[in-house]
């Protein structure tokens, strides 16, 4: 029996350009501002009211939020709420009530006193540019995308020096918990779930990535950010680093190194210059995560397996191996060409180079085979015509090797 994951890399459709022409206010207002906007001052984005009270006189904070306003329209009208609100709905921030913490700012449980709904309260720090920086990116970034896959903004608060993001509470914690923290309460995630979790994860990515225009790059990929509802279902979170991607004739955006060591892709570490197939690489150290069970880095393992990307690279190449990069809580309980063929999804996802790494669009193809639960239960061959992904390689029963497996040129439109 032959398996062979062997297929072209399909250059993404052309995006139809949209105007971007400059609105008239660029700044995001709050229902309590005191600066009354204009009589007859047309708002050609977004029905949210704006004004400069949202954020500090800086030039660019203010850059900030004209960059994403003027290329795409609000499409979700989160609501405005008071500090005393969130307070009253939090307890006043009570510890029991943490959820979390991250580099910006707490999460927290609370009650919605207009619905009774329980949602998450993401204080920021009140640390100047950096936590206005990362709250208006989160706002913006989520009042022009709406998908099952990407976390719901329900509103924002943005009284005095306090920024804070209301969102829908996602019961089942992140994916990090279930990969790295079980217990009785939390045990293992089986295989099927995992796959399911990847694929629903990728699709938000892909909404991101091909229908919003211009693309967003989500920049911060990382189980940590990957939420898990009741039925876990998997839905992306915390877009405070998210930057819109090239448009027209440019094939990248340089900005500032920012992300989690570990989940960059090399050539945006090195230069700052990003594309959504830097997320590509993110997303399939996230996906080598799953499948491994491992921390993408683990400064508690032997030197050799701190890095999980360079621990599994060289067992791409040997089939002997597989088995030993699966998580051992799975207790070989997942399908062999499964295995494999998740493993030639994340390896492709690793390429160092940037254009060589699938699109977004075949990982989803591929993740909808290996989530379905009788994939891998008969004997047939898998081709290229039932999965289309560039994968570059061939595996065979009479080799322990990929078989490098010859592709159409590489992508280079991203």
């Amino acid at each position: 029996m032959r398996i062979i994951i062997c297929c072209r890399i399909v250059p993404p459709d052309s995006r139809k350009k949209m105007s971007s022409r400059p609105t008239k206010s660029s700044i995001l207002d709050t229902e309590h501002s005191k600066n009354a906007r204009k009589k007859g001052q047309a708002d050609e984005c977004t029905p949210i009211a704006r004004s400069r009270s949202m954020l500090p006189a800086s030039s660019k904070q203010r850059m900030i939020a004209e960059d994403v306003l003027k290329h795409e329209k609000v499409k979700i009208v989160p609501q405005v709420y008071t500090f005393r609100e969130l307070a009253a709905a939090t307890e006043n921030f009570h510890p029991e009530l943490q959820l979390g913490e991250g580099g910006f700012g707490r999460v927290y449980k609370g009650k919605d006193t207009r619905t009774n709904e329980i949602v998450a309260v993401k204080q920021l720090d009140r640390n100047g540019y950096q936590g206005n920086r990362e709250f208006l990116a989160e706002v913006l970034t989520l009042s022009i995308v709406n998908h099952p896959n990407l976390v719901k903004l329900l509103g924002y608060c943005a009284d005095g020096q306090q920024r804070i993001l209301v969102y829908e509470y996602m019961p089942n914690g992140s994916l990090e918990n279930h990969l790295f923290e079980t217990c009785a309460e939390r045990p293992p995630l089986d295989w099927y779930k995992r796959m399911k979790i990847a694929k629903g994860a990728a699709e938000g990515l892909e909404h991101l990535h091909d229908t919003a225009n211009p693309p967003i790059i989500f920049r911060d990929l990382k189980a940590s950010n990957i939420l898990l509802d009741n039925d876990f279902n998997p839905k992306l979170s915390d877009f405070g680093l998210a930057k819109l991607g090239p448009t027209g004739e440019q094939d990248h955006v340089s900005t500032r190194v920012m992300g989690t060591y570990g989940y960059c892709a090399p050539e945006y570490a090195m230069t700052g210059q990003l594309t959504t197939k830097s997320d590509m690489y993110s997303f399939g150290v996230v996906f080598l995560e799953i499948i491994s069970g491992k921390r993408a880095i683990d400064p508690s393992k032997p030197s050799e397996q701190q890095n999980l990307v360079a621990w599994a690279t060289p067992q791409f190449k040997d089939k002997r191996k597989f088995k030993l990069i699966a998580d051992p809580l799975l207790k070989d309980k997942y399908p062999v060409k499964g295995l494999y063929q998740a493993l030639a999804v994340a390896s492709m996802c690793l390429q160092q180079e940037a254009n060589t790494r699938p699109l977004i669009s075949d990982v989803v193809t591929a993740l909808e085979y290996l989530s379905m639960e009788n994939f891998g239960e008969t004997d047939e061959i898998i081709t290229t015509a039932d999965y289309e992904l560039a994968s570059g390689f061939e595996i065979t029963d009479d080799d322990n090797d990929f078989v490098d497996c010859p592709t159409s040129s590489p992508d280079t439109t991203q």
